[in-house]
């Protein structure tokens, strides 16, 4: 006899890693490429069809290597998340670029009112769904690898992970999480109940907010100006 109390056995179920569907992320992309196709030729990193193009042979070979629920850790399928999300972050930092670029030299996209705010909403819109897909990527070392296991100290802090006791068994963040903290971070330019970390995620989350601002803040008064 030692005195040592062994634990009771866990129940293997416990262990297995439950990914979640792939379908939302896959919407939140295929929403984006709408988008990109909507936009103005020169607000486009490149001409209409090519970067839609890219974005959905991406989508789809993701499909392709771990259709269903995302919980197959793979170095390519990884590369490929990470390649996905960089083309749609690159392509609404860019549009973003151009859309302040031609309201303060006076292009033709700011010249109408109603036209100014939809090219000004779907850029936004843009750019809180390519960063809530990078949150969803890097975060936890991606979908894949959060199945398996959560890291010890997140990079993205949630409410259910502050307060362990409000969250339910199993829990995990899903993309829809990272939707609304997309959102919720585009629109208050700060924090709301979702806590930056580390480095990274506080540098993105500012450059989110930095973003978001000018869009909006600029936008908006480009409209007063033109119908006044």
């Amino acid at each position: 006899m030692t005195g040592r109390i062994s634990e009771p056995p866990e129940s293997p179920s416990r262990h297995e890693p439950v990914g979640e569907a792939r379908w939302p992320m896959g919407m939140a992309v295929v929403t984006a490429m709408v988008l990109t196709l909507l936009l103005p030729d020169d607000l486009r990193l490149a001409p209409r069809w090519v970067l839609p193009t890219v974005e959905g042979l991406l989508l789809l070979a993701l499909v392709a290597g771990d259709p269903g629920r995302i919980d197959r850790r793979s170095t390519a399928l990884r590369t490929l998340s990470i390649a996905l999300v960089g083309v749609l972050a690159l392509s609404a930092v860019w549009s973003t670029a151009q859309l302040i670029d031609d309201i303060l030299r006076g292009g033709k996209e700011t010249s109408s009112a109603t036209g100014l705010l939809q090219t000004g909403g779907t850029v936004w819109a843009c750019t809180v769904l390519a960063f809530s897909l990078l949150y969803f990527e890097l975060d936890g070392g991606g979908s894949a690898a959060r199945a398996h296991r959560l890291p010890r100290t997140p990079a993205l802090a949630f409410p259910q992970q502050l307060n362990p006791e409000l969250a339910s068994a199993g829990w995990r963040p899903r993309y829809v999480d990272y939707l609304y903290l997309g959102l919720t971070n585009a629109t208050a330019f700060s924090p709301t109940d979702v806590m930056p970390l580390t480095p990274w995620a506080k540098i993105t989350m500012g450059l989110q907010s930095l973003v978001s601002l000018l869009i909006l803040g600029l936008v908006v008064a480009r409209a007063i100006n033109v119908l006044a």
